[in-house]
Formats: C-alpha cells, sequence, structure tokens
C-alpha cells in the first residue's frame, strides 16, 4: 500500500469518529432533560436546563399555565445563555404537598432550583403570576439575581382588588364554577385579531388543573400584591424591568422600567414571540 493511501486509510475513520463524536457532542448539548428537585415543603418540582453562556434565564410561567408556554422563549434564547425552566408546584409536570399557593412558596420553588443548576448570575423572567413569584424568589437568591423582568404583570392598567372583601368578591365566582369563570376571563385576555387555533392552543395547554390549586393561587396573587405594591416594586427598581402589553396600540408605559408591545393582550410572548424575544434581549444585554 502507497504511504499516501496507508495515510488516509488510517486517516478517514478517525475522521468519521470525530465527527460523529462532535454530532453527539451538540446533540447533547441541545438535549432538554427533565430532573426533579424537592421544594422546601416537599413538593417535587419538575424542570430543565438548555444551552450554555451567562446570564441564566429563568422562565417563570403564569397561573394555571407551565413551562410550555415559553416555548418560543426556551428555543430562542437557549441557542446564547443557559436557559432553566420549570414547572411551579401543582403546574405541569410538577407535583405538590401543599395547600396554600402562596407567592413565597412558588418563590421558593424557584430558588430550589436556581440552586440546585448552581446558577451564579441569573435573570429571572415571569409572566403575569410569575412577576410576584420571582420577586419572592429574587429575595431568597439575593445577589445571585442580576435581573427581574415583569412580563404584563407590573404597572399595568388592571386594577387589583385590594381589601379582604374586594379579594373575596373576585375569586367568588371561581368557586362557584372554576372551569367557565376561568374560561371566560382567558377569553377577554386576547385581542380580537388573535388566530382562533393560537387562542385555542393556549387555553387548553392550561386546561386541567387543579381547581383548589387554581383558587388557592388567585387568592393569594390578590393578596401579595395588596400588601407588597409598591415596596417591593421599589427595593428591586435598580434590577427590575417589564414588558407590558399595550392591545390597541396607543397605551402609554405607566413607568420608566416599561417596553410596550403593540397590538397584543395578556398573552405577550406566546402570540407575539419574535417582538417579545427582541424586547427581552435588548434588556438581557443591560444585564451583562
Amino acid at each position: 500500500m502507497k504511504p499516501t493511501n496507508f495515510f488516509l486509510y488510517k486517516l478517514v475513520p478517525l475522521l468519521i469518529v470525530v465527527m460523529i463524536s462532535g454530532c453527539a457532542s451538540l446533540k447533547d448539548q441541545k438535549k432538554e432533560v427533565v430532573s426533579t428537585v424537592l421544594s422546601s415543603d416537599g413538593s417535587p418540582i419538575s424542570f430543565a436546563v438548555k444551552g450554555m453562556g451567562e446570564p441564566t434565564i429563568v422562565f417563570v410561567h403564569c397561573w394555571t399555565c407551565n413551562h410550555e408556554f415559553w416555548r418560543h422563549q426556551i428555543e430562542y434564547f437557549s441557542k446564547k445563555y443557559t436557559v432553566v425552566w420549570l414547572d411551579l408546584a401543582g403546574h405541569g409536570q410538577s407535583g405538590s404537598t401543599r395547600s396554600d399557593y402562596t407567592m413565597e412558596a412558588f418563590g421558593d420553588d424557584v430558588a430550589t432550583v436556581v440552586n440546585k443548576v448552581g446558577a451564579k448570575r441569573v435573570v429571572l423572567v415571569g409572566h403575569s403570576m410569575g412577576g410576584p413569584v420571582s420577586i419572592e424568589a429574587a429575595k431568597i437568591l439575593g445577589d445571585k439575581v442580576v435581573g427581574v423582568v415583569g412580563v404584563d404583570t407590573f404597572y399595568t392598567p388592571f386594577h387589583y382588588p385590594k381589601s379582604q372583601a374586594e379579594i373575596e368578591g373576585f375569586v367568588k365566582p371561581f368557586e362557584k364554577d372554576f372551569v367557565g369563570t376561568r374560561e371566560q376571563m382567558f377569553q377577554a385576555m386576547f385581542t380580537p385579531n388573535v388566530d382562533p387555533e393560537l387562542k385555542a392552543s393556549i387555553a387548553k395547554q392550561s386546561s386541567g388543573v387543579n381547581s383548589k390549586m387554581g383558587i388557592s393561587a388567585m387568592y393569594e396573587i390578590f393578596r401579595w400584591n395588596a400588601q407588597n405594591v409598591p415596596d417591593s416594586l421599589n427595593s428591586c427598581a435598580n434590577k427590575l424591568k417589564n414588558i407590558n402589553a399595550a392591545p390597541t396600540g396607543n397605551e402609554t408605559a405607566l413607568h420608566k422600567s416599561v417596553t410596550l408591545i403593540p397590538g397584543v393582550g395578556h398573552f405577550v410572548p406566546q402570540v407575539k414571540p419574535e417582538e417579545f424575544n427582541a424586547a427581552l434581549s435588548k434588556i438581557i444585554i443591560e444585564y451583562h
């Protein structure tokens, strides 16, 4: 065998091995392995890590929803950053041992996952209920959190009930007919021009949750807002940014920290993922 041919004979298999190993390595980096960790009260919290790079972006879903609501963001941001998703106790793939679904307990779910994955520089992104949850998590995590992004949760036109009587009055219809009242509320969260199939898909993804959990969590959202706003927002003002909906496109930002996405209702990341991702990307760069 000629020397050149002998060299190729030895080199080609080696290149094939290297290429296969490289492909496997890239595949492993992209693979999303679901893990479980116990929150402080023993609730099993499902989570996964995808991508590489700092800061670590942790996506926190909204009331009765789950991590799949962030799918567009998980895929987009994991190309450049480490992305962590989790299902809060009683939501999605996570179990629960609790009876009171407080924002503080949900915040512990998030902090437990962040500590488990060993993230050092974290941006918490919380949609709706995920906003208060993220602030509670930030209180636990301290300097590990370099940023908190509220998504259509703070500095919005929605007026949260303040008194005990107002809160009970808002929650009462859910106690009588959880499924029907929840569906009615969800329908009001979209602009008229939203694709009906997308709307149905969003509603379906969050259906089937435990009504006792949903009612407790809703009550606790209002309790948290009545007791913690504006003090909690002011205390993390140097870290807090917001991306809010502007359904008509004529709305004015209610705070200097707010970026508005026009022509969309409450489900901003799901209905307008490209616009939302662009807005969040700018904010993430500010946290570097």
